[in-house]
């Protein structure tokens, strides 16, 4: 299998210029995906663009859009291509005034999930301020729309913070068919006002995780951090503490990668065995399940963390990754939705 190296911006030596981007790794490539992957990788990008949908792969420029893509999974991103808000971190554009959202999209998203013959479909969403309830029924509407078509399929959203309406978030989950209900807190709570919009913080993220699990305990919680963002060790262990406190089941932990110069700059670039620590180290703290490493991002193979969670005697792999399950979460909607996942294996 071919590897090539990520692009760097510079070579010119070790004294570093003003608005230079810091040198990747060498251990940090990526694989090129073989002839059979590289077909599904082209079917997945025409349904995609036959459904007029947006992926946050392609919106995020996520590096593993060829890894997800030549497996048949794509994480779908509704309500628009642009958010109302500007984290410093993100590649999403953004819109003061989004266009109205699209009533069809709920349909175009269920004729894509099912044409690809998925075992976990991921929705994410971008923000929405404009709208009244932050886009929560829209969420709904396109959750219950694939769920009709294919109610064996295990469900993630992917959730904005709703700009904290936790009525909204009512609304949202209730009765909903979902597996899992992530949102992520991003970065350590002292980094807040440098990585993220001003609109969003680590107390917010972390009242709508711990209500969602409040309003729905069968549902599975998830959230995730960035490192190379500003953060010490210290504060990301501190941070994962205070999320489990919030009663949240998974997490993920990956590097942070600036999509261009524009961006905030990389601060750091964790040695690989820093990885495996804190998978460790989230078990320890109670987490039922953690996938750590520099490639890894919330919705990067996520059927699959999920899939190990609810069944710890499940051998999938995923390269490039440390993932650690504790046992499995014993409810009985997840126990169907286990039964779902080993039919579908």
């Amino acid at each position: 299998m071919t590897k090539i190296r990520l692009p760097v911006l510079s070579d010119s030596g070790n004294i570093p210029k003003k608005n230079e981007r810091k040198r990747l790794p060498t251990w940090f490539n990526i694989k090129l995906p073989n002839a059979k992957q590289q077909k599904i990788f082209n079917e997945t990008k025409t349904s995609v663009k036959n459904n007029r949908l947006n992926t946050v792969c392609e919106e995020a420029r996520c590096p593993n859009i060829h890894d997800c893509w030549s497996s048949g999974d794509a994480t779908f991103m509704v309500a628009g291509k642009e958010c109302t808000r500007g984290c410093k971190f993100c590649a999403v554009g953004t819109i003061s005034k989004p266009p109205p959202l699209d009533e069809s999209e709920p349909i175009h998203l269920a004729d894509a999930v099912e044409s690809m013959n998925l075992k976990h479909a991921v929705i994410t969403v971008v923000n929405r301020d404009d709208l009244e309830d932050s886009g929560a029924e829209h969420y709904r509407k396109c959750i219950q729309e694939v769920n009709k078509r294919q109610p064996h399929l295990t469900l993630e959203l992917l959730c904005s913070d709703l700009a904290g309406d936790l009525n909204a978030l009512a609304n949202l989950l209730n009765e909903s068919p979902l597996s899992v209900f992530a949102h992520n807190v991003e970065c350590v709570p002292r980094l807040d006002k440098k990585v993220r919009d001003p609109r969003a913080s680590f107390k917010q993220s972390l009242s709508i995780l711990k209500e969602a699990k409040r309003i729905r305990p069968d549902i599975i919680t998830k959230t995730s951090l960035m490192v190379g963002v500003g953060e010490t060790d210290d504060e990301l262990i501190e941070a994962m503490s205070l999320i489990r406190q919030a009663d949240v089941d998974l997490i993920t932990i990956g590097q942070y990668l600036a999509p261009s110069k524009k961006h905030l700059k990389v601060d750091r670039f964790p040695e690989p065995y820093l990885y495996d620590e804190w998978s460790e180290i989230a078990i320890n703290l109670g987490f039922s399940g953690v996938a750590c490493g520099p490639f890894v991002r919330s919705s990067f193979k996520a059927g699959l963390l999920l899939r190990k969670t609810l069944n710890p005697y499940n051998n999938e792999s995923l390269p490039g990754a440390y993932v650690r399950v504790k046992g499995s979460i014993k409810t009985e909607q997840n126990l169907l939705n286990s039964r779902a996942c080993e039919v579908q294996q």
